[in-house]
């Protein structure tokens, strides 16, 4: 498992991301505060506080790289 942080703070933001993680047969899953949430929910995401970055847990092992490339638009750096 990868863990980043991302930021999903506009809605067109929100619908691209989940365009291109359900792309992939792997689970996401999204960490704010107590809250974990499927990340292919696009209803799950909104329901989140997304003005603050959010972890993205990414449950792969093959292909983290083509998976972290494709997420590179949303990962923040701190």
């Amino acid at each position: 498992m990868k863990t980043v942080r991302i930021s999903l703070n506009s809605i067109d933001k929100v619908k691209s991301f989940v365009n291109d993680i359900t792309k992939f047969d792997n689970d996401f899953d999204l960490v704010s505060r107590r809250y974990v949430i499927d990340a292919k929910s696009i209803m799950g995401i909104f329901s989140l506080d997304l003005s603050k970055p959010i972890e993205l847990n990414i449950h792969a092992e093959d292909d983290i790289d083509e998976i972290l490339s494709v997420l590179a638009p949303y990962i923040i750096d701190d």
